[in-house]
């Protein structure tokens, strides 16, 4: 007989991994910004959405929410930590303006968060309709993370060039859905996990495709480069000239 619980907590804990795949993927792209001192074009969408994202998750697999979810409990509360110190990262080097949308877009996000917690500790009795409520929501959020990168696509489809698209982050999230997806579908059967992961897998796939489209073509990444081989030929044609008439 096969072992359905044994099979689930192994694809669990390969969705831990990948999923710590995906909170570490960032890492680069706060180094350039640490090194570089300020964010440039990058976007916090991303890491902001993850953020309530995970604060989300944690609380749906409370054993008063949703029993039988330590794993995405303990993966969501390490995503939460990171996503913390890169919201923190970016609002140090971001300007004013992003600063300041940054703190109301936080603010926002507690003020909501603490209302589910005390609407669903208050109003809502037992583990099933709990799981309902924050199931739903835990959903529309993670489809809003899975999607966050895809804010980008306008800039990258204008420009050719994928320089502000985190192509690491974008396989995260095609991996972390597929896998999730995978643990949802086995039994205890979890609809919740299921919804936001499965359209998460396809958001991945859709955001690589992209990626792959626009890596090879001759946009902003080689602007630089043209600007400098044109000055270049500027100064060597100039010289030329004074030579030339000297």
């Amino acid at each position: 007989m096969v072992n359905y619980s044994l099979i689930r907590i192994i694809v669990g804990i390969i969705g831990n991994i990948i999923s710590l795949g995906l909170i570490i993927s960032p890492a680069p792209t706060f180094y350039k910004i640490i090194k570089m001192k300020a964010v440039e074009e990058f976007k916090p969408d991303p890491y902001l959405a993850t953020l309530l994202n995970c604060a989300v998750w944690v609380f749906y697999g409370m054993p008063f929410v949703h029993p039988n979810s330590t794993l995405v409990v303990t993966i969501n509360s390490v995503g939460f930590v990171f996503e913390l110190v890169y919201i923190i990262i970016f609002y140090i080097y971001a300007t004013t303006k992003g600063r300041k949308n940054i703190l109301i877009v936080v603010l926002i996000e507690t003020i909501f968060f603490v209302g589910v917690v005390l609407i669903t500790m208050f109003a809502l009795h037992g583990t099933t309709k709990r799981s309902l409520v924050v199931g739903i929501i835990a959903d529309i959020f993670n489809i809003m993370m899975y999607a966050s990168p895809l804010t980008i696509v306008t800039k990258v489809i204008k420009t050719r060039s994928v320089k502000y698209m985190p192509f690491w982050l974008s396989v995260a999230n095609f991996l972390n859905g597929l896998c999730w997806t995978a643990y949802a579908i086995l039994p205890p059967f979890d609809i919740y996990v299921l919804i936001s992961n499965g359209i998460g897998a396809v958001l991945g796939l859709v955001q690589l495709i992209i990626y792959a489209c626009y890596y090879s073509c001759k946009g902003e990444n080689n602007e630089d480069d043209t600007k400098n081989d044109d000055l270049e030929m500027k100064s060597t044609t100039v010289g030329e000239i004074s030579v030339s008439n000297e």
